[in-house]
């Protein structure tokens, strides 16, 4: 059984960056209050693990998330903690999520996304990591997973299936 690190991510007291419209940091407040006040400006990273067919590696969310339960979700995602960068996030998250140990040469950032310029549901950066090697899940974060093509992916959230809310826009707009 692959070991697995602890979510304290997911801890509503977990402590994010407010950003300017630089993605610059103005100040610091704690998850939950960013969720309660309905905030744009913090800070979260995705990628997407993508095998040599095209296909993207896409898991299910646990029926116990908060947000988008059962939902199909990126590869790897999560919020830059307080002082950190996205490259670190991911690096953290991609341990946690899929037991990958990266570096930044196995990843190549795609874009750099900011809500009031990309309609965005706050400021992102979007990386790839190619590999045709299945991630080992952590059963706390996903239920399943399937490796789907971007057209799959956009067609599923076409039909109104339970995804991450720009999931199937990210897709569409940088795959398709």
């Amino acid at each position: 059984m692959q070991n697995h690190a602890p979510r304290e991510a997911d801890s509503p007291e977990e402590v994010l960056d407010l950003v300017d419209e630089n993605d610059s940091v103005i100040d610091s407040i704690s998850r939950k209050e960013v969720y309660r006040r309905g905030l744009k400006n913090f800070r979260v990273v995705h990628a997407f693990i993508i095998n040599s067919e095209g296909k993207i590696w896409t898991p299910r969310r646990v029926s116990t998330k908060k947000l988008f339960p059962n939902g199909l979700d990126y590869s790897i995602a999560g919020h830059v903690s307080s002082g950190g960068t996205y490259e670190e996030a991911l690096i953290k998250e991609a341990e946690e999520e899929v037991n990958l140990q990266l570096t930044p040469e196995n990843f190549v950032e795609i874009a750099h996304l900011k809500p009031h310029l990309d309609h965005t549901a706050c400021f992102q950066k979007l990386f790839e990591i190619k590999t045709n090697k299945t991630p080992s899940y952590n059963p706390e974060e996903f239920s399943g997973f399937e490796w789907l093509t971007p057209e799959e992916i956009v067609k599923r959230g076409d039909e109104g299936e339970i995804m991450k809310s720009d999931l199937s826009d990210i897709v569409r707009r940088f795959y398709l």
